[in-house]
């Protein structure tokens, strides 16, 4: 069962590593068609800059998909062992992992309301004026036409992998 639980943590870690390869590959694309949106509404691309928005992998977009692949790597790992620190670490790593998957996709099906939201909280009145909808569509179309079905097989993979990995440790 530690080898089954290793294979999926294994799945669950490329999972989380994909999408910010992806950033890393199309973000200043996507960054650039965000700033020719913003030109057409009239407003200062510079006020991306500013106000440190970004489309690439860099910030949080790296380092928290990066941990939670390092951490399903290192459960992975010490279960491929035969360590019992991997089952314990499973069972954290995997619950955290399955609940913080619903988190990020929450926000990312609420995006549009979410950086409204923060546009407003930055009190900057330009970033207020912003079409956010045209702003996001255009930055997203950036992507390539696969970047949905890779989202959505991440989510299946996260979800599935956290789900097994977890069965994996309850019957080892």
């Amino acid at each position: 069962m530690n080898t089954l639980a290793a294979a999926a943590q294994i799945l669950v870690a490329a999972a989380f590593a994909s999408i910010p390869l992806l950033r890393h590959r199309f973000g200043a694309v996507a960054k650039a068609a965000a700033v020719t949106e913003l030109q057409r509404q009239g407003i200062r691309p510079a006020v991306l800059e500013e106000n440190r928005l970004r489309f690439d992998a860099g910030g949080h977009e790296w380092w928290a998909p990066g941990s939670f692949a390092a951490a399903s790597l290192t459960a992975a790992a010490l279960n491929l062992a035969g360590n019992p620190l991997g089952t314990t670490l499973t069972w954290a790593f995997s619950t955290l992992t399955f609940l913080a998957n619903i988190l990020i996709l929450q926000s990312q099906l609420g995006a549009v309301k979410s950086v409204q939201a923060a546009f407003h909280r930055k009190g900057d009145p330009e970033l207020a004026r912003v079409d956010v909808p045209a702003f996001l569509k255009a930055a997203e179309d950036a992507f390539p036409a696969w970047t949905r079905i890779l989202q959505n097989v991440r989510h299946t993979v996260v979800f599935a992998g956290s789900a097994l990995a977890l069965t994996a440790a309850a019957i080892a």
